[in-house]
């Protein structure tokens, strides 16, 4: 049987290093996997960039989205070779719709007071905005299972997202034409487990639910996440 190749695409504020524990238990059983660095500079440019490194991988593509990269692979999933999507603790927008209007739709969650903002100069010579979560929240907002030394450390190391991604609309939603499955991480404090549950509602997909999950559920949970992505792999394969 051939699989195909898991593409993990993280979220933002966090980098493919997340992904350590779900790459080591999906090599365990045989799959290939790569994790793509996400620019995390917006919507339209993030996901061209996912559609490139696709169009690079030999054979069928199944893609895992967490966070923010939910959104990436509803839109960068309509390249011929992706056969399924898996959504972690993810955005799940619809066609047309901003992760700004799908969040608006529910009751904020902590992560919206926790921001600060930073400024990074555009190509035009004007400057963009873009935001982090303030280290004294990171630990309870993002990764609440997650041991407090380690949680200081990506508090530390987290990237920058550009506020542009929370509001340019997306231009497809693949999870219309192609399988998914959904993890809904039940104590997540960045994207409400409301949200999570409604997007994988709507899109149809085959969901588990972690009650205890915090959002860094990819590195809290890796062998429960790396299940989800098996079954996922199995029934595309």
């Amino acid at each position: 049987m051939t699989h195909p190749t898991v593409v993990l695409v993280h979220g933002a504020f966090a980098d493919a290093t997340g992904w350590i524990g779900v790459i080591s238990e999906l090599r365990s059983s045989g799959i290939p996997v790569i994790a793509p660095s996400n620019p995390l500079r917006g919507l339209t440019s993030d996901a061209a960039y996912l559609a490139s490194v696709l169009a690079q991988v030999e054979g069928p593509a199944l893609l895992v989205g967490h966070s923010y990269g939910g959104a990436l692979i509803t839109v960068a999933g309509m390249a011929e070779n992706v056969v399924g999507l898996v959504y972690v603790a993810a955005y799940v927008p619809h066609e047309g719709e901003s992760l700004g209007e799908l969040q608006g739709s529910f009751p904020e969650s902590p992560l919206t007071g926790s921001l600060k903002k930073w400024t990074y100069p555009l190509l035009d010579g004007d400057f963009g905005v873009e935001v982090t979560i303030e280290e004294v929240a990171y630990p309870g907002v993002f990764a609440a299972d997650v041991p407090e030394d380690v949680a200081g450390i990506l508090a530390a190391a987290q990237r920058p997202i550009a506020t542009t991604a929370f509001t340019e609309g997306a231009s497809a939603a693949a999870w219309r034409t192609k399988p998914s499955w959904a993890l809904v991480a039940g104590a997540d404090r960045a994207i409400s487990p409301e949200v999570q549950r409604f997007g994988a509602a709507r899109a149809g997909a085959v969901v588990v639910e972690l009650p205890q999950a915090s959002h860094a559920v990819v590195l809290s949970e890796p062998a429960r996440v790396a299940a989800l992505i098996r079954d996922a792999v199995r029934a595309t394969s």
